[in-house]
């Protein structure tokens, strides 16, 4: 079951744009109307720090989803750099070790106090939801999808960080091992009235909340609509 969390802040949005001024003038609408904005690596490899926190301005909470995956000492490095901006949530490659995801979450709770801001969550990234089990299957990770999911899921429960990024189809197997203070955090989802793009597996918003999401991730459903504050509206009642 999914935590107590508001329909309209279970919802963040993905601006993925390398246009500064766009983000800004979509986070400033958006802003009250949902949970939270997305800033992913080609806004972040464009605008760095001083982007996010031009994002952060307008009142949104920022989910940074760099997908941090690197030895630990320079990934607990990053995260030391980036956590004094006030992030809401912050992500690594769960891919990348048990060590790695320590070292992430000590240097966001450190760095957050010496900085004076609340610490972000840290989470990590399963499986991404552009993959099926044939991509699995090329890069030699074998076996269910939903079997590799929760085994990751379970190495960040493991490391002491807040939760996982993984696709709604696999919220009850995670659920189930990881027990319901766990974060998840779902991407790929899409209304029902909106286009599956590149996302492979995928669930409506309310599907996804009703399985025990505790964040959607949403994009284009929002940001290519004719009138993505109506769009928003229409998904945050949807989740209500």
């Amino acid at each position: 079951m999914a935590q107590s969390i508001s329909p309209k802040d279970r919802i963040f949005c993905a601006i993925d744009t390398t246009d500064l001024d766009h983000a800004i003038d979509l986070a400033s609408k958006l802003s009250g109307v949902i949970g939270g904005a997305k800033l992913g690596k080609e806004f972040f490899a464009a605008h760095g720090p001083q982007g996010v926190q031009a994002v952060a301005k307008v009142g949104m909470p920022i989910f940074l989803d760099v997908k941090y995956h690197d030895i630990p000492n320079t990934v607990a490095g990053a995260i030391r750099a980036v956590t004094p901006m006030g992030l809401k949530i912050v992500n690594v490659h769960a891919a990348g070790g048990i060590e790695m995801m320590k070292r992430a979450g000590e240097a966001a709770r450190e760095t957050a106090a010496k900085a004076g801001v609340d610490a972000p969550w840290v989470i990590a990234v399963t499986i991404l939801t552009s993959m099926d089990q044939h991509d699995l299957d090329d890069v030699g990770l074998k076996g269910p999808i939903d079997e590799r999911v929760v085994k990751l899921a379970e190495l960040t429960q493991k490391s002491g960080l807040d939760g996982v990024v993984c696709s709604a189809r696999e919220i009850t197997s995670v659920r189930a091992a990881c027990g319901p203070d766990f974060k998840l955090i779902t991407p790929g989802i899409r209304p029902a009235w909106a286009a599956s793009n590149d996302q492979k597996r995928v669930v409506t918003p309310a599907d996804a909340v009703a399985m025990g999401s505790d964040v959607l991730v949403i994009g284009r459903p929002i940001t290519k609509a004719d009138d993505p504050v109506d769009a928003a509206r229409r998904i945050v009642a949807e989740v209500s």
